[in-house]
């Protein structure tokens, strides 16, 4: 009933986190359009294809996965919700509950930009205890997470993504 009552723009933002949620990846995928672009504190400006990837390799990962998401407001086009996901870190084994404000922008029945927010200090914290607690506010370690996040991701699309999908 409360789907029912959302707009369409509502619904799409549920359905991205409603496919997240069973981490199906490619569902997600089709919320964006196909230039999409991501921005959060580690994967900060992302674009089409890399942005897919970002979820696949991300979905693939997941250990321990759970989503909630509330809040979801949208009119023809901006919207946002805010979600949290519980997991473990897959670098640290470290059990990781993030809480995210998500903003979106829509046209033509499709996510055009995404952009999250959340804490870095309090992930990194989770994610990486002590060197989080220490250096989880510093420019220095946010730029490494950046720089490992990015690699990892460079990696992943040249075993998961040829040319020929982009």
């Amino acid at each position: 009933m409360y789907y029912q009552n959302m707009n369409a723009n509502e619904q799409l933002i549920h359905k991205f986190y409603s496919a997240f949620q069973k981490l199906d990846w490619q569902g997600m995928q089709s919320c964006y359009v196909s230039d999409i672009h991501f921005s959060d504190p580690v994967f900060n400006d992302l674009k089409g294809q890399e942005v897919v990837a970002m979820w696949h390799m991300l979905c693939n990962k997941a250990v321990d996965f759970e989503l909630i998401f509330t809040n979801i407001k949208a009119d023809d086009t901006h919207g946002s919700a805010q979600w949290e996901a519980s997991y473990t870190f897959s670098q640290t084994g470290r059990r990781v509950n993030n809480v995210i404000f998500a903003e979106f922008q829509f046209s033509e029945g499709k996510i055009t930009r995404h952009s999250d927010h959340f804490s870095f200090w309090k992930w990194s914290r989770m994610a990486l205890g002590p060197i989080g607690m220490a250096l989880g506010w510093s420019s220095y370690l946010k730029n490494k997470v950046h720089q490992q996040g990015l690699s990892g991701l460079n990696q992943f699309i040249k075993r998961n993504h040829s040319k020929k999908d982009a």
